[in-house]
């Protein structure tokens, strides 16, 4: 994985963040809701510390798309760039899309592949799960 920082933004710019330490974790997921907010076939994200994230401009927009849980998303352009769950506190899930550099970020677990869409075939050098798998772990 990469160096720390690093940074990340929406399309048209609107929105910028700074992350201080490296993601915790980097992978896909297959869930609907994911797929849905994305609009694709899987979302990737990369899971930080909450505390090493930052919004260097603007704000996100902010959808609640299940109870505990909040998608982000620039209010110009549309980008959806982050999760947010109340399982998983002290973390923020940011799309690899919205990096500057998401070549440095190989997915490395995918979650809810029971929901994963049959065509698709993808390669991670980790872990899958049918579901969430326990953050306790």
């Amino acid at each position: 994985m990469s160096t720390t920082p690093f940074h990340g933004h929406c399309m048209c710019g609107a929105v910028r963040y700074s992350v201080s330490q490296p993601p915790k974790w980097v992978g896909h997921c297959h869930c609907s809701d994911c797929r849905r907010h994305v609009a694709g076939a899987v979302a990737t994200f990369l899971g930080c510390e909450e505390a090493a994230f930052s919004l260097t401009a603007g704000e996100f927009s902010r959808y609640t798309s299940s109870p505990g849980v909040q998608r982000m998303f620039c209010g110009a352009c549309g980008t959806p760039m982050a999760y947010q769950s109340e399982q998983i506190p002290g973390e923020i899930h940011l799309l690899i899309g919205t990096l500057e550099h998401p070549e440095d970020f190989a997915p490395v677990v995918e979650v809810f592949c029971k929901e994963k869409l049959p065509w698709l075939k993808l390669e991670v050098a980790g872990p899958s799960f049918d579901t969430l798998p326990d953050m306790a772990e």
